[in-house]
């Protein structure tokens, strides 16, 4: 009797997900006089997936996102420009985001905290993917 032994090749599925959760920011945003004004505390909650085949490798740090990155990137476009709509703001923080080529996709929430009376918070949830 001949024994035969099976190697088993296990076959991993990832997901790579960067998140930003809950940066509160005072800029400036909106379209009514009163908001050109005077800035309001706007809450960001990012999610960022990256591409899952890309293997780390700690001396070459284009292998990864970097969240500190991002959210410089966002405080930079934040602070140079006023934006009448969240709609216009999520675009160019997209732009931003997706100039890195390991970015797949992103899910990307913004919510101003203080314009409406009696709510939480109003605001966008827009996701957008790399084809």
């Amino acid at each position: 009797m001949k024994i035969i032994k099976l190697k088993l090749k296990e076959k991993f599925k990832y997901k790579k997900k960067v998140i930003i959760k809950n940066l509160i920011l005072n800029i400036f945003v909106g379209i009514h006089n009163f908001e050109k004004k005077k800035k309001q505390r706007v809450r960001f909650n990012i999610e960022i997936n990256t591409d899952p085949n890309l293997k780390l490798n700690k001396k070459d740090l284009s292998t990864i996102l970097n969240y500190e990155t991002v959210i410089n990137n966002i405080k930079d476009q934040v602070r140079k420009q006023h934006h009448e709509l969240l709609e216009d703001l999520a675009e160019n923080i997209f732009r931003i985001i997706f100039q890195n080529r390991i970015v797949k996709k992103v899910n990307l929430r913004i919510e101003k905290l203080d314009i409406i009376k009696n709510s939480e918070s109003v605001g966008i949830d827009f996701s957008k993917s790399r084809i």
